[in-house]
């Protein structure tokens, strides 16, 4: 799929996906909560909209909203016109001191960098040259700072391709010469990419990649919904990291994402086989020590200022949610 094709086939799974999110029928439902997503909807998207849909059938609406990026999903939470929000704001709650507090781990950082090798060959060949991620303060953005502070490199600029499935288009069509893709872009390059492209070593990366969050004041006045939505999360992420295939029944079950095409369709389950694999899914939902991690990782991205051991987590998180939903569900 060319990579126009795949931002048109992007607009209409958002138009699909909103439509499937905006809960109707719910009788009495107990708060409406809004959730701006940084990304189109896709395959990725799956283990949150189950999550949501089972959320929904236990009296909490659920409506989602998707943005071009990170940042206007954040800035969509902080102004009001959006109550949670998934992403990894680290920089912006230490940078303007915004009233709002991550609660719940959904992924980890699990990327590969990836090269043409017409014009790289390794890391030293991308010193001045620019590289594509996903957004700006995004995860991937984070990483490629890492990696560059760790090969004593620099980029000349980064380009923001929303999208991992665009960004793995992107390369294969030459739009893109270096980028930073997810295992189903791995995958796709690996297929169609006739042996052109290298992935860069990148070890020793652990940190959250996406997490919920939501303004303090939401939070406390509505802790009954947000409890409902994180122990539906866990539950949901246990299931799929018990038996990965499951994703496909309860794609079904909750019609979600009909327009998807057959070609995409088919890698459903190897997409969520290979992330429980590569342990992208957390079990507990985060922490203490997730959060301890994150510090030690986005202060030597660049994105958090400051020595990482003297950063406080109730700065950034509230782990009442998450605590309440193991206590529910069992450690």
């Amino acid at each position: 799929m060319s990579k126009t094709g795949l931002v048109r086939f992007g607009a209409r799974l958002a138009a699909a996906a909103a439509v499937v999110l905006a809960v109707s029928g719910v009788a009495e439902a107990a708060t409406k909560v809004r959730v701006a997503f940084g990304d189109i909807a896709s395959t990725e998207s799956l283990n949150l909209l189950i999550a949501f849909e089972r959320a929904k059938e236990r009296g909490v609406e659920v409506e989602g909203t998707f943005f071009k990026s990170e940042d206007l999903a954040a800035q969509a939470v902080v102004g009001g016109q959006a109550d949670i929000g998934i992403g990894t704001p680290y920089a912006l709650l230490q940078k303007v001191k915004a009233p709002i507090r991550l609660f719940y781990q959904i992924s980890n950082l699990r990327f590969y960098p990836v090269v043409n090798t017409e014009f790289y060959k390794d890391w030293k060949d991308l010193d001045g040259q620019e590289f594509a991620v996903h957004s700006r303060g995004s995860g991937t953005e984070a990483i490629m700072n890492l990696m560059a502070q760790r090969n004593g490199i620099k980029f000349s600029n980064f380009s923001y391709v929303p999208g991992s499935e665009v960004r793995a288009g992107a390369l294969l069509q030459g739009n893109v010469k270096a980028t930073i893709v997810d295992s189903a872009g791995k995958r796709l390059i690996e297929e169609k990419g006739g042996g052109k492209f290298t992935f860069l070593d990148m070890a020793g990366v652990n940190a959250t990649d996406e997490a919920l969050y939501a303004n303090t004041n939401f939070l406390e006045k509505n802790a009954e919904a947000v409890n409902i939505l994180v122990e539906e999360l866990l539950k949901t992420t246990r299931e799929i990291n018990k038996d990965p295939k499951v994703v496909v029944k309860l794609r079904e079950q909750y019609k979600l994402l009909p327009d998807l095409p057959k070609d995409l369709e088919s890698e459903v389950e190897p997409y969520f086989t290979d992330a429980v694999s590569a342990d992208l899914y957390p079990n507990d939902g985060g922490g203490a020590e997730a959060v301890k991690a994150d510090f030690e990782f986005y202060t030597l991205a660049g994105q958090l200022q400051g020595d990482a051991g003297s950063l406080k987590a109730e700065d950034f998180w509230v782990f009442e949610p998450l605590e309440k939903a193991r206590k529910a569900l069992g450690s």
